[in-house]
């Protein structure tokens, strides 16, 4: 199993060899960790990885290789376990579901849940009341309402329009190799070349003019040529775009080989005052929103990705986020980032032809004033001839 584990980690790309190999070996015969399946864990990522940008991939073939041996980890909600244990399963018709009545504006769903919390003495399930699971009450997980809070569980309809919980997400991986060229020929529109830095690249055309002119070979050197675009990429991570993260892995890749002056972050769902550069911290080590704006010149050009799907309240309402209390709405937040670079757009991942049925994505397009592209070939062809337009 070792062996193979070895070879998986080589097809993926990870440079291992029989050394580390020896190494875990003898680490495991050495009785330096307890024999429990997280141990092995770290064990073997601290051998194998040499390199934090290629954890997510050894995490991919580890949990292939050793399917069912490692189990998911991570708090999911301060409450007892047993409420969050989805025991029934209620299947309802269309038509089931139209009659379900939500209870309301933002303000009055928060109050109920807190008269909820002070009233409920034990676990309930699939019924409309009480915080449960399997029925159409607007708080628990696994039924339906829709609109609610979700209480641990998993999304099924993306209708929550808070979240009680803590989510890993997945760091994007920029050495994916790209399924397709286009888009790094796309992203290309968005060029500016100048030469900067140290001179260390060899003038020919210089050094034959000046050689002919001097009458001894005139060495002439000049900074590299390369694209002076500077960019900042927001990605939104997490929830309903896990079903897009291929496609913005391969953006990114392109990004990343494209642009050198590219600072990116990762937000969730909508743009508030803090967002982050490692999935594995973002609740320990958030980066300001503020700081950004104040550090990054106005000659910047913005590119935000996400399907832009959420609860409504989630971009007009301070406290709105699904994931903590903020001050500020997400709208605010948008329209500081439009105001301090001229030049933003907004990549949606979705198909063009569904944004008008989602409230969030017309409220999104707005903020953008309109500057939404489907992340497609022709739509990041678009977005790249908006962001180059004079203003």
């Amino acid at each position: 199993m070792l062996l193979n584990f070895l070879d998986a980690l080589r097809a993926a790309g990870i440079p291992v060899g029989i050394k580390e190999h020896l190494l875990l070996i003898e680490a495991l015969e050495s009785d330096v960790i307890a024999r429990r399946p997280e141990e092995f864990y770290y064990l073997a990522r601290a051998t194998y990885v040499k390199d934090e940008g290629l954890i997510d991939r050894f995490d991919q073939v580890f949990a292939r290789v050793f399917k069912g041996v490692l189990g998911q980890e991570g708090l999911e909600a301060e409450i007892p376990d047993e409420w969050l244990r989805l025991v029934a399963e209620k299947y309802l018709t269309p038509e089931e579901m139209a009659r379900i009545k939500s209870l309301g504006d933002w303000d009055e769903i928060i109050e109920t849940l807190k008269k909820r919390l002070e009233e409920q003495q034990g676990r309930h399930e699939g019924g409309s009341k009480w915080i449960g699971t399997g029925g159409t009450s607007p708080f628990g997980h696994g039924g339906y309402n829709p609109e609610g809070v979700r209480i641990g569980g998993v999304s099924r309809h993306q209708r929550a329009i808070k979240v009680w919980e803590k989510r890993e997400f997945q760091n994007l991986d920029n050495a994916r190799a790209l399924g397709t060229r286009n888009i790094k020929v796309a992203l290309r529109r968005l060029r500016r070349f100048a030469r900067q830095g140290a001179a260390d690249e060899l003038d020919l055309d210089e050094t034959i003019q000046g050689t002919a002119r001097q009458g001894w070979l005139d060495i002439r050197m000049r900074p590299e040529r390369h694209n002076a675009v500077k960019l900042l990429l927001f990605l939104d991570v997490g929830g309903s775009m896990d079903p897009f993260i291929q496609l913005c892995e391969e953006l990114f890749s392109a990004a990343t080989a494209e642009f050198k002056n590219l600072e990116f972050f990762y937000f969730h769902n909508c743009l508030y005052e803090g967002v982050w550069k490692d999935n594995r911290r973002r609740f320990s080590e958030r980066i300001p929103t503020w700081d950004i704006l104040h550090k990054y010149g106005h000659d910047y050009k913005v590119i935000f990705v996400g399907d832009a799907a959420m609860s409504p309240y989630e971009i007009s309402h301070p406290g709105g986020s699904v994931e903590h209390m903020n001050e500020e709405s997400g709208a605010i937040w948008l329209q500081r980032v439009t105001s301090t670079y001229p030049a933003t757009v907004w990549l949606n991942p979705v198909a063009e032809a569904y944004w008008s049925y989602s409230q969030s994505t017309q409220v999104i397009r707005q903020l953008m004033n309109e500057r939404m592209y489907p992340l497609t070939i022709e739509g990041i062809d678009a977005a790249m001839r908006e962001l180059t337009r004079k203003r």
